[in-house]
C-alpha cells in the first residue's frame, strides 16, 4: 500500500501515536469515567435541568471531553493523547458527522405540501412508506420528511399520540437497519469495515418480522379509534384543509440523495490502496473523496433547494448542531473504552466479556442482543454498538463470517431497541418536539417507556428466541 506522511514533526508529534499503541490490559476502568458521565449526562440533565443542559450542552460535553484528554496526556505523554485525539476525530467522528449532516440537509429540503385525511389505512401507509425509506435516507431523514405531513393528515383527530408513538417505533429505529445509510450504529460498523450490504441481508429476517408486527399492531390501534372513539372528529374543524393541493417541493433534493448512496457505495467498492498517515491513523484516499463530496452535496442542497421548501420544513441547524457537540465528546471518551475491550478477559472489562460469552469464551448471542439492547435504550446507540462490537472483538472480518450472528444480535440490538426511551436514538427527541409543537400532548420519559415495555419488549423477546437462541 502506497501511503503518504503528513509531516507533523515540526510540533514533536509522534507519528505512531495512537489508541492502538496502547496496551488495553495496562488501562484502569477509571478511564472509562469520562465516557460514562458524558452517556449520563445525556440521559439526565435533560430529565432534571431541561434548561440548564439547552443552553450549555455543548460545554458540558467539552468537560467530559477534557476530563479524559487531560489526564490522558499527564498520564502518557502529549504525544501520545494527541494521536489518540487524532484518531478518534479522523476515524470515526468527522465521516460520522458528515454523512448525517448531508442527510440531514438533503431530507430537510424536500417538503411534502398539502394535507390528507387521516385514516387508518392512511397513517399505516404514511409509516410503512417511512419504514421503508429510513434505510436509504436514513432515520433522521425519513423522520423529518414525513412527520410533519402525518400530523397534517391527523390535526383534526382526538387521538394522535398512538400515531406519534409508532411513528418513532417504526421509521426512527426499526426502518434503518438495512444499510449503514440508515441507523449511525450501523455506519459506524461500515466505517469499522462491515460490508454495506451486510445488514441487508443479515437483519432483513428481523426487520421484516418486527416491522410488519408493529404495522399490524398499529393498523388495529388505530383502527379502534377511529371507529371507537373518534366520536366527536365531526366537530373538529380542520385547521389545515385541502390547499395548497398536495405537491412536492425541493425535488432537487432526490438527486442528491442519490449521490449520497452513490458515494457511501464508492467509498466501500473502490480501494486504490492510497491512505494518507496522521500521525498513526490512515485515513484512505476512497474516504476523504466520499467526505469532501458529500460536503459538496451539502452545499448543493443548500444553494438549489428552494426557500419555499426549507421554510415549509421549519428548517433549522439546532438538532444536528447538537448532536455534532455530544457526538465529539462521545467519540474522545470512548477512546479508552474500546482500547480496554479489545484487550479481552485480560482488560478491566473482564466481567462484561464473561456475561455475553459461555464457560470456553465463546460469544452468547442472545446475550449480545439484550446487553446491546438494553444500553441503547438508555444511553445511544451509536456508542453502545461501537462498543459491543469491539467487545466481541472489533474485527470486522471475523465478525461478518465466523461470528456473524453475533454481530447480527448487537446490529439489531442497537437499532431496533433505540426505540425503547426518548434518548434511544437521536430522531425519537426530533419527532417529539416537532409534535408538542403541533400540539400533541407526547407522553414524557417514563409515559412513553410504558408504551415501549408494553409493544416492543414482548417483540423484542419473541425476536430474541426465533433469530439469537442458539
Amino acid at each position: 500500500m502506497r501511503r503518504v506522511l503528513i509531516g507533523l514533526s515540526a510540533f514533536g508529534f509522534a507519528a505512531n501515536a495512537s489508541a492502538a499503541s496502547l496496551d488495553g490490559a495496562t488501562l484502569s476502568a477509571a478511564w472509562g469515567i469520562p465516557f460514562v458521565g458524558m452517556l449520563l449526562s445525556i440521559a439526565v440533565f435533560p430529565l432534571v435541568a431541561n434548561k440548564v443542559w439547552h443552553h450549555h450542552y455543548g460545554k458540558i460535553a467539552a468537560l467530559w471531553a477534557l476530563a479524559f484528554v487531560v489526564p490522558f496526556a499527564l498520564a502518557f505523554g502529549f504525544g501520545t493523547a494527541a494521536g489518540v485525539l487524532v484518531h478518534a476525530m479522523l476515524e470515526e467522528y468527522v465521516p460520522f458527522i458528515i454523512l448525517l449532516a448531508s442527510l440531514y440537509t438533503v431530507a430537510g429540503g424536500i417538503c411534502v405540501r398539502g394535507n390528507l385525511h387521516g385514516s387508518a389505512a392512511l397513517n399505516t401507509g404514511l409509516i410503512a412508506l417511512g419504514t421503508a425509506l429510513a434505510s436509504i435516507m436514513g432515520t433522521t431523514g425519513a423522520a423529518m420528511l414525513l412527520i410533519r405531513p402525518l400530523l397534517r393528515a391527523n390535526d383534526n383527530r382526538k387521538h394522535v399520540v398512538h400515531v406519534v408513538v409508532f411513528f418513532i417505533f417504526l421509521v426512527a429505529n426499526a426502518g434503518g437497519s438495512l444499510s449503514p445509510l440508515g441507523d449511525p450504529p450501523l455506519f459506524l460498523g461500515f466505517l469499522n469495515g462491515v460490508g454495506f450490504f451486510w445488514t441487508t441481508i443479515h437483519l432483513a429476517l428481523p426487520m421484516l418480522f418486527i416491522c410488519i408486527a408493529l404495522l399490524a399492531i398499529f393498523y388495529a390501534l388505530d383502527s379502534f379509534y377511529w371507529h371507537k372513539r373518534e366520536e366527536s372528529r365531526s366537530a373538529f374543524v380542520d385547521p389545515t384543509p385541502d390547499s395548497p393541493p398536495l405537491g412536492i417541493d425541493g425535488k432537487v433534493n432526490f438527486a442528491l440523495l442519490v449521490a449520497i448512496i452513490a458515494l457511501v457505495l464508492m467509498s466501500g467498492i473502490w480501494k486504490p490502496n492510497v491512505s494518507f498517515d496522521v500521525m498513526g491513523t490512515h485515513v484512505a484516499l476512497q474516504n476523504l473523496v466520499r467526505d469532501t463530496l458529500l460536503v459538496v452535496v451539502l452545499i448543493a442542497s443548500l444553494v438549489l433547494t428552494p426557500k419555499k421548501a426549507r421554510e415549509g420544513n421549519a428548517f433549522d441547524w439546532a438538532p444536528i448542531e447538537e448532536v455534532a457537540k455530544l457526538f465529539a465528546a462521545i467519540f474522545i471518551t470512548i477512546a479508552p473504552v474500546i482500547t480496554i475491550l479489545r484487550a479481552g478477559s485480560e482488560g478491566a472489562f473482564a466481567g462484561i466479556v464473561h456475561a455475553v460469552s459461555d464457560s470456553n469464551g465463546k460469544p452468547i448471542d442472545l446475550a449480545y442482543f439484550w446487553a446491546t439492547g438494553l444500553l441503547s435504550s438508555f444511553l445511544d446507540n451509536a456508542p453502545t454498538y461501537l462498543v459491543f462490537f469491539n467487545l466481541a472483538g472489533g474485527d470486522a472480518n471475523t465478525l461478518m463470517t465466523t461470528d456473524a450472528t453475533t454481530l447480527a444480535a448487537i446490529s439489531a440490538g442497537a437499532v431496533f431497541m433505540g426505540a425503547n426511551t426518548y434518548i434511544g436514538n437521536a430522531p425519537n427527541f426530533m419527532v417529539k418536539a416537532i409534535a408538542e409543537s403541533r400540539g400533541v400532548r407526547m407522553p414524557g420519559f417514563f409515559g412513553y417507556l410504558a408504551w415501549s415495555c408494553i409493544v416492543l419488549l414482548p417483540l423484542f423477546a419473541v425476536m430474541g428466541w426465533l433469530f439469537f437462541q442458539e
